[in-house]
């Protein structure tokens, strides 16, 4: 077997640039949070050419034949290595990564990054006004773009699969079909059930909650599960995200809505879930192609499993209500930690999928992803979309929205992003949750009474050791085998459901 010496030219070369890369599109990432946070409006022109540049320049510097020369060079040491090396690791996944991106043109993807800012901020006036019309010529030629980007990846099953891969490889439409399909005959007669019952009160959470107050104990939450703001900080945005420029810097932001306690509170423990799993990432792939997470659908099942098997649990709130009770004493000083926890596990049919519970989630999930693929098909046109996206709501939630806003406008993915491979990742992130989770508990039982008790080292080492630190080193599937046994299940998930809303709701 052949080794490979980490000061070996070509190695170093390959690193060298790489780094130099991951630098450039970094400097991007800041100058999209600072959009999404603090600039000033008149800054969005400007702000979008200087993006196209970065992601231009990112791009072509990767799609240099020198580097494909360098990584065809390595490929023997690639072939040879043991495969959990972190060399041969490196070398596979910007092999992988290089043979994806030179199907596309340079030119292509500063056109992408310019249009995207500019639909972005067109989205972020046409949500406030409920206006569709101003995002509408905006969305068609998103849905334009999206075609052409699959179009440079010829072969596919469907012209959704290349999108898709983008954020889960690997994964395909059909096979996405099948687990949804297969996740709403299990999941409707659930909601069925438990909405045919009297439904939990919550009115106590819609009361005045200074958003000051708010942000400090979601901030000592966040910080207590293990988020380290010595190499991360916490910012309002429209619509909450995470964002990474280095392992010593992960940011999240959140929204606060005063007469909402849940928005701000989970929003917050959900984006501190992506960033503890990018700063658990082994500090030796700081500038490589392995310093992510994995896919979409992992990198959600870490913030997923915090907000929700965690953040939602009873033993959670057996530690912190009191605390809550104590910052909050007038709304909550009689509220019951029963009535509370009933409260932040309410299960409703509701417009808003960030909103949802975790029974109908993933039906929120579902009907994106069908409009996705029937816009791409061109079964659906962009103008047609907001009256598609009402009658599904009707079909499957029993609910129509009463304005854009809250229907077809209240997501940012399509308007900063592209129409395909935007959603599958969260229900796939939900499934693999409760498959960690569940294995984590196997081998650590202790750990929800560690939970209880306000201690989360147990957990968080779990997932360092297990999850965190291999970044990309594995694909999706490839750790979902190593850590819990088996492949991608639907059944972990509709287990944890059923156990823990059984005991809510009698079903």
């Amino acid at each position: 077997m052949k080794s490979l010496e980490k000061s070996d030219p070509k190695f170093l070369e390959l690193n060298t640039r790489l780094t130099e890369i991951d630098d450039i599109e970094s400097a991007a990432a800041l100058l999209h949070w600072d959009q999404a946070t603090y600039m000033p409006a008149g800054g969005a022109p400007a702000r979008g050419r200087q993006l196209a540049t970065l992601r231009q320049i990112a791009h072509e510097k990767f799609t240099d034949p020198v580097i494909g020369q360098l990584l065809e060079d390595l490929k023997p040491y690639e072939d040879s290595l043991s495969y959990d090396s972190n060399e041969a690791s490196l070398i596979r996944i910007a092999r992988l990564s290089y043979n994806r991106s030179v199907c596309v043109p340079a030119s292509f993807m500063a056109e992408l990054s310019q249009h995207r800012s500019a639909s972005y901020e067109a989205w972020a006036k046409a949500r406030p006004a409920n206006d569709f019309t101003i995002v509408q010529p905006y969305l068609e030629k998103t849905l334009d773009l999206s075609r052409e980007l699959a179009g440079f990846f010829p072969g596919y099953e469907h012209i959704a699969d290349p999108l898709i891969d983008f954020s889960d490889a690997d994964m395909k439409a059909s096979t996405l079909r099948q687990i949804f399909s297969r996740l709403r005959q299990e999941l409707v007669p659930i909601v069925e059930q438990i909405t045919s019952q009297p439904a939990a009160d919550d009115a106590f959470l819609h009361q005045h909650f200074p958003e000051t107050k708010q942000l400090e104990f979601s901030r000592r939450i966040i910080e207590r599960i293990g988020y380290d703001f010595k190499r991360g900080r916490q910012d309002k945005t429209l619509h909450p995200f995470m964002t990474r420029f280095s392992t010593g810097d992960v940011r999240i932001t959140t929204r606060v809505y005063e007469n909402d306690l849940g928005q701000g509170l989970f929003s917050s423990i959900h984006e501190a879930g992506h960033a503890m799993y990018e700063q658990g990432i082994s500090r030796e792939f700081e500038g490589t192609p392995l310093a992510s997470g994995v896919s979409s659908g992992v990198h959600e099942s870490q913030s997923r499993l915090w907000e929700n098997l965690v953040g939602r649990s009873r033993g959670f709130w057996e530690c912190f209500y009191p605390q809550l009770q104590g910052v909050f004493l007038r709304e909550l000083g009689n509220i019951s930690i029963h009535k509370f926890y009933r409260a932040i596990n309410k299960v409703a049919r509701s417009l808003i999928r960030t909103d949802a519970d975790e029974v109908t989630y993933n039906l929120h999930v579902t009907i994106r992803f069908d409009l996705e693929l029937a816009m791409l098909e061109g079964s659906l046109s962009v103008r047609d979309l907001p009256e598609a996206w009402n009658e599904r709501y009707r079909s499957d939630l029993g609910l129509v929205p009463a304005t854009d806003s809250e229907g077809v406008m209240q997501d940012v993915h399509w308007y900063s992003g592209v129409i395909g491979g935007m959603f599958q990742g969260y229900t796939l992130g939900n499934l693999m949750s409760a498959q960690f989770y569940e294995t984590a508990l196997n081998i650590n039982p202790e750990i929800p009474v560690d939970i209880e008790r306000g201690n989360f080292t147990s957990l968080h080492q779990w997932l360092q050791e297990n999850i965190y630190q291999h970044g990309r080193k594995y694909t999706a599937d490839e750790l979902l085998e190593r850590v819990t046994g088996s492949p991608l299940s639907v059944e972990p998930f509709i287990r944890y459901i059923r156990g823990k809303y059984s005991e809510l709701y009698p079903m």
